[in-house]
């Protein structure tokens, strides 16, 4: 239809199929309405209307498409599963309220009673928990496995084994898991592998274009970038994210549109940021090193990282999140954070401003001392979310918290 003396549809459908990521990132699962905004639009609606009763009837059995009810459809919130599920390379994308809900989702809509999971052990503490106090009761249970080993993957499998579950890098180590050969376990078994690239995101890494089944997905970090929105998401095959689908706009834990259209911003620019973090962090990694205060830095870009060679085969950046351990105790850990005056004091991640925790206390403070100690979390461990500031800045004010340890 021709408004304004140009067809709107025919200007923004084009190919995107041999488009690079920053393209898609920019232009995917883009649509415009009668008045040709440039920016996407937002429906902040929660119902539809329809022109008569036999639409309405159509449209609620399915044999017509269109939006019914927010919780099952708002075209805010599929212009953003569009447009990450074509930077992921996946078939489909769902959109959840958080990430924790978008794993919650894949544990109570592709598992049931007697099902087993294998899981890495150096997870975001909250996954564990999911795990361990929550699906069990559904009768769920849950191996947890080095995720360095696969031995430990291939050995942990048991015959109920439906879902093999890692972070890759993991939080807040940096620790790698070999996705493709992961993915070849999980298969030669009937099983699914599912992938949380929050860390990296698609800019710097695509489970699904390594044999990973599920991609997921904490819109909140890196996808949004500026600590704006709680969200999350799940991709994968059109068979998959269906069931996956039916049990979040069932159970409601959905995403607003508004949230949706905060996501989709966040998407234009996730490459141009992703990698202005990457280098930040690098630089700041590999100065830290280098200070006699610091005892280890984990960060996948130093050349010093145990799984180097396996961070160059399978992803393309290092991202922006490193943890350092600093000389001394947690007394240590928490002057050195105390000293910093610019940067964040926040759980959070991804975010441009740089942010700062002490996970042993904060993110993974949940879980049991023994839990924390074979995941590698240590007293004397800090996490850094190194954000797009001026390089300069930042290390200067890692220098106070150095000043102080």
């Amino acid at each position: 239809m021709a408004v304004n003396g140009f067809e709107r549809e025919d200007r923004i459908q084009f190919d995107l199929t041999e488009a690079e990521l920053a393209t898609m990132a920019v232009r995917a699962g883009q649509t415009r309405t009668m008045e040709g905004e440039h920016s996407d639009a937002i429906f902040p609606s929660s119902s539809f209307v329809y022109s008569t009763a036999r639409e309405a009837a159509a449209r609620f059995s399915g044999d017509e498409e269109g939006n019914i009810y927010s919780r099952f459809t708002n075209p805010t919130v599929n212009a953003f599963e569009k447009r990450i599920a074509a930077l992921e390379g996946a078939e489909r994308a769902v959109a959840t309220a958080s990430g924790m809900a978008a794993i919650l989702s894949i544990g109570l809509s592709l598992l049931q009673n007697g099902d087993h999971v294998v899981c890495s052990r150096s997870v975001f503490g909250s996954t564990v928990s999911l795990f361990e106090k929550y699906l069990i009761r559904a009768g769920i249970t849950t191996s947890f496995v080095d995720p360095t080993s696969l031995n430990a993957w291939e050995a942990a499998i048991q015959p109920n084994t439906k879902l093999l579950f890692l972070e890759t890098p993991s939080n807040p180590l940096g620790e790698l898991t070999d996705i493709q050969a992961v993915a070849e376990i999980a298969h030669r078994h009937n099983a699914l592998l599912a992938v949380d690239n929050c860390f990296l995101t698609p800019i710097f890494q695509r489970p699904i274009l390594l044999g990973a089944d599920i991609v997921i997905h904490s819109a909140t970090k890196y996808l949004d970038g500026q600590g704006r929105c709680v969200g999350g998401v799940v991709l994968g095959s059109h068979q998959l994210m269906e069931e996956i689908f039916g049990f979040i706009r069932t159970g409601g834990a959905c995403m607003s549109p508004f949230n949706a259209w905060v996501f989709q911003k966040g998407l234009e620019t996730l490459k141009v940021r992703m990698e202005a973090h990457a280098r930040n962090a690098q630089e700041l990694a590999t100065w830290l090193q280098a200070q006699p205060a610091i005892e280890r830095v984990f960060y996948t870009g130093l050349t010093s990282h145990a799984q180097y060679e396996l961070a160059k085969k399978q992803q393309t950046g290092s991202g922006g999140v490193l943890a350092f351990e600093v000389k001394g105790d947690k007394e240590a850990a928490w002057r050195f954070i105390d000293a910093t005056r610019m940067v964040s004091i926040t759980g959070n991640l991804g975010d441009v401003k740089t942010t700062i925790t002490h996970p042993a206390t904060t993110t993974h403070g949940r879980m049991s001392p023994e839990a924390r100690a074979q995941a590698g979390i240590k007293d004397n461990l800090i996490r850094l979310s190194v954000g797009i500031e001026d390089i300069d800045d930042i290390r200067a004010d890692m220098q106070l918290g150095l000043d102080a340890v």
